[in-house]
């Protein structure tokens, strides 16, 4: 079982009033979803509305700087809104709330998508999203202290953590042959490495009533790296008309397209279950690591 702290409406009205914002306790909503941080809203006096971050453990709470100079470097290069942290300790992270609302949340376990995936407005904003993203000069997000992998980095990061995981878990042989000719493939890798913010799906994504994205939150995961991490979600919940658009307003924008970049987003899908595996030994969560465990070596 989870030992991470339980918090009720009342307690994170405290916690927000230690930090000297004074949120009405009867307001406070969460989301709970999210696997690092215990998210909350509230209003604040001057009916304000903010969003209060909680760290679910004490790895996260060591991140958090690193999240504030991401944030840093992308402030105003993007044509979406990014928090704006106007609180930020080891215990919270509080912002004004942000235009649009998510195109995904997690209802009794269950996704529950708030607009139309196929939205070609959705598509094309998405795709003039990512170019924006991986103009960021990738120097300048090395200079700021941001994760900076060369081409080379990526495929052997990907190694790496395979090795760490098949040294703790039992990983089905199906599964194990797949990465490792993945890993040995050379026309997936791409030559080149951008800015990327790693977790772009519409959970993470705000969108207006016509699924125009107004804002991108949690850049826990943003570093310089394979491009196609932008790309993937969109891949792995659109049709292949859709992935088009978004590839081809990307293109429109001034965006690199690597070759077999549909290709690279359905096997860093695939591999998805590495990454958990690596998760799963951060935290030491007993849940977490059986989860992890059922992933690598399905029973089917």
């Amino acid at each position: 079982m989870s030992d991470e702290p339980e918090f009720t409406a009342a307690s994170v009205a405290e916690l927000a009033q230690e930090h000297g914002l004074d949120i009405d306790s009867t307001s406070v909503t969460f989301n709970e979803a999210g696997l690092d941080y215990l998210v909350a809203f509230a209003v604040a006096r001057g009916n304000k509305h903010w969003v209060l971050r909680i760290p679910r453990r004490p790895d996260v709470s060591a991140k958090i700087a690193d999240e504030a100079k991401i944030l840093k470097l992308v402030k105003g290069k993007l044509s979406a809104a990014v928090p704006d942290w106007r609180i930020r300790s080891r215990t919270l992270i509080a912002y004004p709330a942000l235009p649009g609302e998510p195109g995904l949340t997690v209802e009794d376990g269950q996704p529950v998508w708030h607009f139309d995936r196929e939205s070609p407005t959705y598509c094309a904003s998405l795709g003039r999203l990512i170019a924006q993203l991986h103009r960021i000069d990738a120097e300048q997000a090395h200079a700021a202290g941001i994760p900076t992998l060369t081409p080379e980095e990526v495929r052997e990061e990907w190694r790496t953590n395979l090795a760490k995981v098949e040294a703790e878990f039992q990983i089905a042989d199906a599964l194990l042959d797949r990465w490792n000719a993945w890993l040995a493939e050379d026309s997936y890798w791409p030559d080149f490495t951008v800015f990327t913010h790693g977790e772009l799906y519409p959970a993470h994504l705000l969108l207006d009533e016509n699924a125009e994205i107004r804002s991108v939150l949690d850049w826990t995961t943003a570093k310089v790296a394979d491009p196609a991490l932008d790309f993937m979600f969109q891949h792995m919940v659109s049709t292949p008309e859709a992935f088009d658009l978004t590839v081809r307003s990307y293109l429109d924008d001034g965006g690199r397209v690597p070759p077999r970049l549909a290709d690279q987003c359905a096997e860093l899908i695939a591999a998805a279950p590495i990454s958990y595996g690596v998760y799963a030994m951060t935290t030491g969560n007993p849940d977490h690591q059986a989860a992890a465990a059922a992933q690598l070596n399905p029973a089917d």
